[in-house]
């Protein structure tokens, strides 16, 4: 797939709100400093689409992004540890477990997981919980550029190991790079082949 043109939409917190023409819908999610504005910017080739920060937990709202005019790509907030208050983290699961459990729209799920990183707990917990409610999802691995070509099969394979214990089979699996653009080809025909 190639995108030709990537526009930012509409942001909010209430699903009801977001985009009532039908189009299918793609979200992005993962635990604060992931990497996810950096990946989107990648597969969209847009160096700024997404808003990157140092500072982790810069998403707060639903973004939508019109792509091609013919599907939209959704950032949603991070989870885990964002410096934001208790409170604003409750709002948060709030309205980003509304999004997911009522949106009709909603195609597939990209959780996003750093590849460097031993299993956490968070991100266990959140694709199983996708996996109780039938949101379909993928696991999107992000920063393989950072870690040896050893070290990152060693965690694939505890990975595996682990969802296995609650799946009987694992959902796809994509490897990423945002500085090297590795796996963005992958990650847009999976998309394509999904809305074909």
């Amino acid at each position: 797939m190639l995108i030709k043109t990537a526009t930012f939409l509409v942001s909010n917190t209430d699903h009801k709100l977001c985009p009532s023409d039908g189009k299918p819908e793609f979200a992005f999610i993962g635990r604060s400093n992931v990497g996810k504005s950096s990946l989107i910017n990648m597969i969209t080739n847009h160096k700024k689409l997404a808003k990157t920060s140092s500072t982790p937990g810069k998403t707060q709202l639903i973004n939508h992004f019109e792509i091609n005019e013919k599907w939209y790509l959704v950032d949603l907030p991070g989870f885990g540890y964002a410096k934001v208050s208790k409170l604003a983290r409750l709002k948060f699961e709030k309205f980003i477990s509304e999004y997911l459990l009522e949106r009709k729209t909603l195609v597939n799920t990209f959780v996003l997981l750093d590849s460097r990183l031993e299993i956490q707990k968070i991100d266990l917990e959140f694709m199983n919980w996708c996996g109780q409610h039938s949101i379909p999802f993928s696991m999107v691995f992000t920063k393989i550029d950072k870690i040896s070509s050893t070290e990152l099969q060693k965690n694939l394979a505890k990975y595996k190991k682990e969802m296995l214990k609650h799946w009987d089979e694992l959902p796809p699996v994509f490897i990423t790079s945002s500085e090297s653009k590795f796996g963005q080809e992958k990650l847009l025909n999976y998309i394509e082949q999904l809305l074909s």
